[in-house]
């Protein structure tokens, strides 16, 4: 993906200024800085979730595989199946562990047969290193009476049911317990291979662990992207460099 020039406006609330940067294959870009300084709005912007948002104004160009995501041409449900998103609180529909991997891929004919279905459900749950602690508790078992890190396992399960290209996670990791925060970041670690992700993260040591590359926002605007180890250790931004070091945010 390519985002140029991307700027968003909440009514009068310059939100975004300027963005530039661009996603690539099979890579994990994080973004940091301060609260309220345009992370998540900028990730909503890549998969069109502020299409109903009233008053949003977005100029700008993201161009996905050589298309304006923003052109008439472009169907915005059919752009949003290419994405799957996490939250940061699990929430997992009031369903079966089954039901909650299944009802993406069953609405959207993914699968065609119960059989296939099995294969699938089992497939994602294992890709999210859930399969072993709930297969015996697929049909039995609600999705929301899982603990915390297993109903974000199973969220990312969900995700993952719709075959994205993107994984788009808002601080994922962000109401869970270390030991589950730890099984997160390994399983994000090995989806890599198959999907590009956009991480928004409050902690810094998680986007030093787990990212290719960090962008870092404040107040609407991207003041500094690159490889994770250099923004870390010789931040060229003065802003940025001040608050890796914990001086504000």
């Amino acid at each position: 993906m390519e985002i140029r020039d991307l700027n968003l406006w909440y009514d009068e609330t310059h939100a975004l200024k300027g963005v530039n940067f661009d996603l690539y294959r099979s890579e994990i870009l994080a973004f940091i800085g301060p609260s309220g300084c345009g992370k998540s709005t900028a990730l909503k912007c890549l998969n069109r979730m502020h299409d109903d948002t009233r008053g949003v104004r977005i100029e700008g160009t993201i161009v996905m595989d050589d298309s304006d995501i923003y052109s008439a041409r472009i169907d915005p449900p059919l752009h949003r199946r290419r994405f799957g998103w996490v939250a940061q609180k699990p929430n997992p529909f009031p369903s079966s562990i089954w039901e909650n991997v299944a009802y993406g891929p069953r609405i959207h004919g993914l699968v065609r047969s119960r059989a296939e279905m099995k294969t699938h459900v089992e497939d994602c749950l294992r890709r999210a290193h859930l399969w072993d602690e709930v297969k015996d508790d697929l049909h039995k078992k609600n999705g929301t009476d899982l603990s915390g890190g297993q109903q974000q396992r199973l969220c990312i399960a969900r995700a993952l049911s719709t075959q994205p290209d993107v994984l788009l996670m808002d601080e994922p990791t962000g109401s869970i317990d270390p030991v589950a925060t730890a099984k997160i970041e390994e399983l994000l670690l090995s989806l890599r291979r198959d999907h590009s992700i956009v991480v928004v993260t409050h902690s810094m040591m998680e986007a030093r662990r787990i990212a290719d590359r960090v962008a870092y926002f404040h107040l609407g605007e991207l003041l500094e992207l690159g490889p994770t180890e250099r923004l870390f250790t010789a931040a060229q931004n003065e802003k940025a460099r001040a608050f890796i070091l914990g001086k504000f945010g």
